[in-house]
């Protein structure tokens, strides 16, 4: 999965918007009202992404690593496993079936803004669900960034 958006803003901004508490509830809401992260975006930083299950209501996820963060410019998530209900799971044959996968985000200074663009792992059960999902939530990312 590959798509990408431009956006009127200064990488800084839409750096910003991606990374950000409040923002990336914002723009993470096309997948999950609700959604959050805890942790870091450093590099070698655990962080798990979270929010609350559409039908049950209770919190689940992912459970991830940054393996590489290089300022205003490129961003590497390695997803290891889900969390249910605050339990992580990285050796059920269910994870086991696509773990590890990568999100990659690269953020290119265009005249006039910023390129942003995801490069994603996706199995075929999830690709259709992504491709509906991707193309929002960069909308979003666009328009938050040029607030």
């Amino acid at each position: 999965i590959n798509p990408k958006i431009i956006s009127e803003a200064p990488v800084a901004k839409v750096w910003d918007t991606v990374t950000g508490h409040q923002t990336y509830r914002e723009w993470t809401s096309p997948f999950c009202p609700g959604s959050y992260f805890k942790g870091d975006w450093s590099k070698g930083s655990k962080i798990l992404f979270l929010g609350p299950d559409p039908k049950t209501g209770i919190e689940g996820g992912m459970t991830s690593v940054i393996v590489e963060n290089i300022l205003h410019k490129y961003i590497s998530i390695q997803h290891n496993g889900y969390v249910n209900n605050g339990v992580e799971d990285t050796e059920s044959s269910e994870v086991k079936a696509w773990a590890p996968s990568f999100e990659n985000y690269s953020f290119n200074e265009i005249e006039g803004g910023t390129e942003f663009v995801l490069d994603m792992d996706s199995n075929d059960e999830y690709y259709d669900m992504f491709m509906e999902m991707w193309p929002k939530s960069l909308e979003k990312i666009k328009e938050i960034s040029e607030r």
